[in-house]
C-alpha cells in the first residue's frame, strides 16, 4: 500500500485542461492554420497525458480492485465494528463511574464510621 498522499492537484489541473482544449477548439475562427493547429494537439496531448497519470494513480489506490458491491460491504462492516467499539466504550465509561462512586461511598462509610469510633489508648 502507498503512503504518499494523492495529489490533488493533479486531479483538479484535469478541468483546467479540458477548459482549454474546448476553448481552442471551439474558437470562431477555427483551427485551419498550423499554429491553431499544433496548439489543439499540444493541449490535447496535456490533457490525455495528465488524465493517463490520473487513471494510473486511481487504479493503484488500495480498495480500487474491489467491486462498488463490495466496497459497500466493506464499509457497512466497518461502520457495524465502529458502532459496536462505541457501545463497548460507553459500558465500559458507566461501570468505571458506578465503579468509582460505589468506591466514594464505601470510603466515606469507614472515614465516618472511624469518626465516631471514641479513641482508645492501648
Amino acid at each position: 500500500m502507498s503512503t504518499t498522499p494523492l495529489p490533488a492537484a493533479l486531479f483538479e489541473s484535469l478541468l483546467l485542461k479540458l477548459v482549454a482544449v474546448l476553448e481552442l477548439t471551439q474558437r470562431p475562427e477555427g483551427i485551419v492554420t498550423p499554429q491553431a493547429k499544433q496548439a489543439v494537439l499540444q493541449a490535447t496531448n496535456d490533457f490525455k497525458s495528465t488524465l493517463n497519470q490520473a487513471k494510473d494513480i486511481s487504479t493503484r489506490l488500495p480498495g480500487g480492485e474491489l467491486l462498488i458491491e463490495d466496497q459497500i460491504e466493506v464499509i457497512e462492516m466497518l461502520t457495524e465494528l465502529r458502532d459496536r467499539k462505541r457501545q463497548q466504550l460507553a459500558e465500559f465509561a458507566s461501570r468505571a463511574v458506578a465503579a468509582s462512586s460505589a468506591s466514594a461511598v464505601e470510603h466515606r462509610m469507614e472515614v465516618d464510621s472511624m469518626a465516631s469510633t471514641p479513641f482508645h489508648e492501648p
